[in-house]
């Protein structure tokens, strides 16, 4: 089951900026990855996915709702963060809280003081004088605090330092084992492949690819670096029917790319040869991304 379709969304504010005819569909359940650089329309999408502004073309449901026409529902049924976070400075990170659950008719806070636990945050300091990391934090506990079954996370981790972005890695997994829906827009390759079931790459407003991360990490082209001993092995090594990637005689190594059925053919003859060391370059979301995007990030 669909909670987030997307058919044929397009915004053109001009100078090829926006979105153009983007589709793609988030099942139930499912950590779904949006990945591109700034400005590639992760965040419009999004903004249309919350019923912010309005389509030129196409359609977007969230939970079989129309997210123009039925904002208002749209939203009471999400968590949302924002990539650019705005608060009112005069609150304390707490009142903050309380104001947006009172907003959402929320009886308990039970979660969002776990939730403030788990980030080692404490929440009495004005907002105003908060860090961005603390400020990043207090807007996760807002978006995960009424515990809502479809999440939109956009940037979720700027801000937070390294020990913070690893929990939450951790909050995500957790939710998703609690069967949540989440979409989450991110330019951090890491970020997407420990956290996401489904990718799909944006490009100037245009969806690329969408890929599983399932057939990232099961990906059949392998590519191995091999280390000789002496140069002459290594000439000789180039003669097989290996397609060659890299070749340095001077440092006597080789990159080549095999399919996963060739495998013992290439044991079978690096096992008559005098190698220094074998060593698999793993295919990865970033080598995926660089294929469509190159030079240009």
């Amino acid at each position: 089951m669909s909670m987030i379709k997307i058919y044929n969304a397009t915004k053109n504010y001009g100078e090829n900026k926006g979105i153009f005819n983007l589709s793609f569909n988030v099942e139930k359940g499912e950590v779904f990855g949006l990945l591109g650089p700034n400005g590639a329309g992760k965040t419009t999408t999004i903004r249309h996915l919350l019923g912010f502004s309005k389509l030129d073309s196409g359609i977007m449901y969230i939970d079989n709702e129309e997210t123009w026409t039925e904002s208002a529902k749209v939203q009471d049924k999400l968590g949302y963060l924002p990539g650019e976070i705005s608060f009112p400075e005069n609150l304390t990170g707490m009142e903050f809280i309380e104001y947006i659950g009172q907003l959402r008719g929320m009886k308990s806070f039970d979660k969002a003081k776990r939730l403030l636990e788990y980030f080692d945050l404490n929440a009495s300091a004005k907002l105003k004088r908060m860090s961005k990391g603390m400020k990043q934090k207090i807007a996760l506990v807002v978006a995960f605090m009424h515990d809502p079954q479809i999440v939109i996370l956009d940037e979720p981790t700027s801000g937070l330092d390294p020990l913070m972005q690893e929990r939450f890695i951790q909050l995500i997994a957790q939710e998703k084992k609690n069967g949540k829906t989440i979409l989450l827009s991110s330019h951090m390759f890491n970020e997407i492949e420990r956290t996401c079931d489904k990718v799909a790459i944006i490009k100037q407003g245009r969806l690329i690819t969408e890929i599983s991360m399932k057939s990232i990490r099961q990906h059949s082209k392998k590519i191995y670096e091999i280390g000789f001993n002496k140069t002459e092995e290594l000439e000789k090594f180039t003669e097989f029917d290996f397609r060659i990637e890299m070749l340095n005689l001077e440092k006597q190594k080789i990159k080549i790319e095999i399919n996963d059925t060739n495998i013992n053919q290439l044991i079978s003859k690096l096992s008559l040869m005098d190698i220094k060391y074998i060593k698999e370059d793993v295919y990865t979301l970033e080598k995926h991304f660089m294929q469509y995007y190159g030079k240009e990030v």
